[in-house]
């Protein structure tokens, strides 16, 4: 049975993750409201998918020695002071700045509800307990846009900031009540960190999820304008796809972790990799056969997230006394994959057509099966090879 702290654990992944892109449908408010461009609006999602990447993995070496409930609880203060910050923004800058200390603190959260869910439950359910966080994650991800675009459009701008910075006083006063102290692992020096990256598994773990991600947001990043384009979709067909979208991604983080403890790590890589290039490869096909679409869709949307918990479980196994630095190198991995992937999916946009945007994410997608496929090829005392 799932530890009842674990529950806890997601909904503070959930409403830190809400803040990366909560603000992505109202950039015009913002815009009109500060005077900038739309383009330069969009900085705001941009540099804090680049500081949430980064962070983590160098906060975690900072602050190897503290208890790992009192550094979450001390990250979630900054999260709360850049959310502060943002509310009473005068300026783009001081905006940006506000960004920077959200993402940095909410990466390193992020970081520790995963490593503190896999340590609080028995090894039997930590694929689960990874799935139940990165549930957390995923609908923040996928929820946070439409409830940024109601609030912003209801009341002002601000209002998605107040609303993420109210859960997160709530939050605070909640964990030293429900969250036991968590003593961090042995410090492991830098150097050998490092050099655990040198080992072609874990190497290609970080690889399988950074092409997992690029693929499916080579074409998610303009899921939008593929709709109306192939299908002639309207706003509140778009608003219904997300909506479902939604629901199966959050689905699908929960189904990986409980796919991992009860048929291997392996098996649900393997097979999860394997059904998301199926869909992008079947889904420009169904867009003269709507209803074939929508199913697509619900299993793209599992799929999308239903990679991480048993990725976070394989780096658990194959460098425990790391795993820490390996799941936030992980974490990493995946929103630098989001950005790559929606980079090259504006660079089809602009220079060829949409249509090819689901195909040329399959390629990415392929990739990551091969990197997958070796990186949990089994091998005799693998231990011994980890630096």
């Amino acid at each position: 049975m799932i530890d009842k702290r674990v529950y806890m654990l997601t909904i503070i992944a959930f409403v830190v993750g809400m803040a990366e892109l909560i603000i992505g449908g109202i950039l015009d408010l913002v815009a009109i409201d500060l005077g900038i461009s739309i383009s330069n609006a969009g900085l705001l999602i941009s540099v804090f998918a680049v500081v949430f990447a980064i962070s983590a993995p160098i906060f975690l070496i900072i602050f190897a020695k503290v208890e790992r409930t009192r550094l979450a609880f001390i990250a979630l203060i900054f999260f709360l002071i850049g959310n502060i910050i943002a509310i009473f923004s005068p300026t783009f800058m001081m905006l940006i700045v506000a960004r920077i200390i959200s993402a940095a603190s909410g990466s390193l959260v992020v970081v520790l509800c995963i490593n503190l869910a896999s340590n609080i439950v028995e090894p039997a359910f930590r694929g689960r307990a990874i799935g139940l966080v990165v549930m957390g994650v995923s609908g923040s991800l996928v929820l946070g846009l439409p409830i940024g675009v109601t609030l912003g459009n209801m009341f002002t701008w601000r209002a998605p900031f107040i609303l993420i910075a109210t859960l997160t006083v709530c939050l605070m006063i909640a964990m030293p009540v429900f969250l036991r102290r968590v003593p961090p692992k042995k410090a492991i020096p830098l150097r050998k960190q490092i050099a655990t990256l040198k080992n072609y598994k874990i190497s290609l773990a970080h690889l399988t999820t950074f092409f997992f991600l690029a693929g499916h947001f080579t074409l998610y990043g303009y899921l939008t304008p593929f709709t109306k384009t192939m299908l002639g979709f309207s706003g509140t067909t778009i608003s219904i796809l997300y909506f479902v979208y939604g629901i199966a991604a959050v689905s699908g983080g929960g189904l990986g972790g409980i796919a991992a403890d009860r048929f291997g790590i392996r098996q649900t890589i393997l097979i999860v990799v394997s059904l998301l290039a199926f869909c992008l490869l079947i889904i420009p096909f169904t867009v003269n056969i709507v209803v074939l679409f929508w199913i697509i869709l619900v299993f793209w949307g599992m799929m999308s997230w239903a990679i991480t918990p048993p990725i976070q479980s394989h780096l658990i196994l194959l460098s425990p006394e790391t795993s820490d630095i390996q799941q936030s190198l992980n974490n990493a991995s995946l929103h630098l994959g989001i950005a790559f992937g929606t980079f090259i999916g504006s660079m089809i946009v602009h220079f060829g057509s949409i249509e090819m945007n689901a195909h040329v994410g399959v390629i990415f997608i392929v990739i990551a099966f091969i990197t997958a496929m070796i990186s949990t090829r089994r091998e005799l005392h693998f231990a011994k090879n980890v630096a």
